[in-house]
């Protein structure tokens, strides 16, 4: 009986291990189950692809005066196919999230085993509804056409085009229904969607940072610190960070080598508000042996001097400018720079994922106006402890890349991409975001609830 007895539970041991092992390698092998379901709202095709149609049907773009686009320009495919190209232009293509994070959801549902997201058909069925205004790129068309009326409504298109999406969500049953909670927009650049951030601001607003909502808040909140910002504003506990596109090519670790450079930095010299900062390094640094600061934007004219200097120096500079952050970061990060970021106010994508202290140095804006302070503090991180942050970094890199690498951004993502990671982040929020769905309809009509502020 004992040897039976010991035989039967080997045998339970056994399969049950086998069963568990077999579970947990399809856990591990299948990452793609869907954990989010996203409806699509049935915008028309001008307010997304129609506007990067209309992007290439111009003969050029003064805006930058690149002829970075003029090979795709001559072709003529920008202007007819259902899927064009995002531009190249770098002043443009560095918030094109609102492309990929399209290009994933219009993907046919066979080629989509790697998202995160899976799109349904029926809004009922939807944790979101992603709202497919391709909303940073009708702000740049419209600046680059007539930058004198975008901040009125008469005359300017990108309002009419704002003025759409808006006047549509809102008729839906959806959006009736959760009060835009549970609707999600891209907001790249800071200046999309400016005439009614009001409107959408209860809705889920994948944003860079915080920078193009500060002022707003302060002029209409009682908060007296200007940390603290409206919680029907913009908040961590609703929106979610994303990353800039980056614009310089990925540097793999192997790649890596010899940095003689301490500390550079290319990008313009005199900023606004948070920016003014940067003026004051600049003058501190200089003229320091190691350090190279070089004026202009760093991804356009002088793309492979950013190239070579982001590759050949240890550190990379990440002051603020008009905004808390900028697409620098991420290209420091894929040309393997450790980040050093004077920026107290900033926030960043996939934070609780990722640890940037891991990868990073940190710096209060205080202590690195101090002369010297600075260059002395990176002199002192040894070979070994550089050596670790790269490593550490180049773990990430994937993290912060949209491209799928197919014609439209229309096919698989990778599965450690930023798509992905956007919406994992979104998915987190889900819980805060239904509770406060589910308050909002048990107050009796007419009743009015202060705005609050959400310290940060």
């Amino acid at each position: 009986f004992t040897v039976i007895s010991l035989l039967s539970l080997a045998f339970f041991l056994s399969s049950s291990t086998t069963t568990i092992t077999s579970h947990h390698s399809l856990s591990l092998q299948s990452p793609t189950l869907s954990a989010i379901n996203v409806y699509v709202a049935d915008l028309p095709r001008s307010l997304n692809y129609g506007l990067i149609n209309r992007y290439w049907s111009f003969d050029s773009d003064s805006r930058l005066g690149s002829d970075s686009d003029h090979d795709i320009r001559s072709t003529n495919l920008g202007k007819t196919l259902e899927f064009p190209p995002y531009p190249e232009n770098p002043l443009i293509k560095q918030y094109s999230a609102e492309y990929w994070i399209m290009g994933d959801l219009m993907t046919p549902p066979q080629l989509r085993t790697g998202s995160f997201a899976k799109r349904v058909l029926d809004a009922r069925d939807a944790d979101v509804v992603f709202v497919p205004f391709f909303a940073t790129l009708s702000a740049e068309l419209q600046l680059g056409m007539a930058k004198g009326v975008f901040r009125k409504k008469d005359g300017n298109e990108d309002y009419q085009r704002q003025r759409e999406v808006i006047d549509f969500v809102k008729k839906t049953q959806a959006w009736k229904r959760s009060g835009g909670r549970d609707h999600v927009f891209v907001l790249t650049d800071p200046v999309a969607m400016w005439h009614v951030k009001d409107e959408i601001a209860p809705a889920i607003l994948l944003v860079v940072d915080f920078g193009g909502w500060y002022r707003l808040d302060s002029k209409s909140s009682n908060c007296t610190s200007s940390e603290m910002i409206q919680h029907t504003q913009v908040s961590v506990i609703k929106d979610v960070i994303v990353p800039y596109t980056h614009l310089l090519p990925s540097l793999h670790l192997s790649q890596n080598q010899e940095r003689r450079n301490l500390l550079y930095f290319k990008g313009a010299k005199h900023r606004h508000r948070g920016g003014l900062v940067r003026e004051k390094l600049w003058d501190l640094l200089n003229n320091e042996p190691g350090v190279i600061m070089e004026e202009g934007f760093p991804n356009a004219t002088g793309r492979e001097q950013s190239i070579k200097g982001m590759r050949t120096s240890e550190f990379c500079l990440h002051p603020a400018g008009d905004t808390p952050t900028s697409c620098r970061l991420f290209d420091a990060i894929q040309s393997l720079c450790i980040p050093v970021i004077v920026s107290d106010n900033i926030e960043l994508p996939f934070e609780g994922m990722v640890d940037y202290t891991e990868f990073s140095v940190f710096v209060g804006v205080g202590d690195a106006l101090k002369p010297r302070w600075l260059v002395n503090h990176l002199q002192s991180f040894s070979k070994d402890q550089k050596d670790t942050f790269r490593q550490k970094m180049a773990r990430v890199q994937p993290m912060f890349v949209y491209d799928n690498g197919h014609p439209g951004g229309i096919g698989p993502i990778p599965l450690d991409g930023a798509v992905n990671h956007i919406w994992k982040k979104v998915h987190q929020k889900l819980p805060v975001i239904k509770e406060a769905i589910i308050r909002e309809r048990r107050k009796p009509p007419g009743v009015l609830v202060p705005q609050r502020c959400q310290c940060t």
